[in-house]
């Protein structure tokens, strides 16, 4: 990377922070992953520069929160379809029943999945 100043880099950064909220909000998971590794690059330019020059930084802390909690919220709601998605296989594999005193037992693998293909 050429020797950008402090000022340049947090301005592509500002920049990008806008590009992964606009992906977060849209559910583009691919375009997050291309962005993150752009953003540990800025990151990085940053790190490597004076203290004193990184004083403008501090105006991103807001971006950077607001996206971390729309990743946060993502990654919940893929976790919540994750769970759902094995409770739905395991109703297809299982069957659940009660006997008389409440207790609950389960039959497993009694249902098979077939193709039968017709001529």
């Amino acid at each position: 990377m050429t020797h950008e100043t402090a000022q340049a880099l947090i301005d592509r950064l500002d920049v990008l922070l806008d590009e992964e909220r606009r992906a977060l909000l849209n559910g583009d998971l691919e375009a997050i992953g291309t962005l993150l590794k752009r953003k540990e690059v800025l990151i990085d330019a940053l790190n490597a520069q004076e203290p004193d020059a990184q004083a403008g930084i501090a105006d991103l802390r807001g971006k950077v929160l607001r996206n971390q909690a729309l990743l946060d919220g993502a990654l919940q709601g893929i976790r919540t379809v994750a769970g759902r998605l094995a409770e739905f296989r395991k109703v297809r594999r299982t069957l659940e029943t009660y006997d008389r005193t409440g207790r609950k037992s389960e039959i497993s693998d009694i249902i098979e999945h077939k193709v039968e293909k017709r001529a």
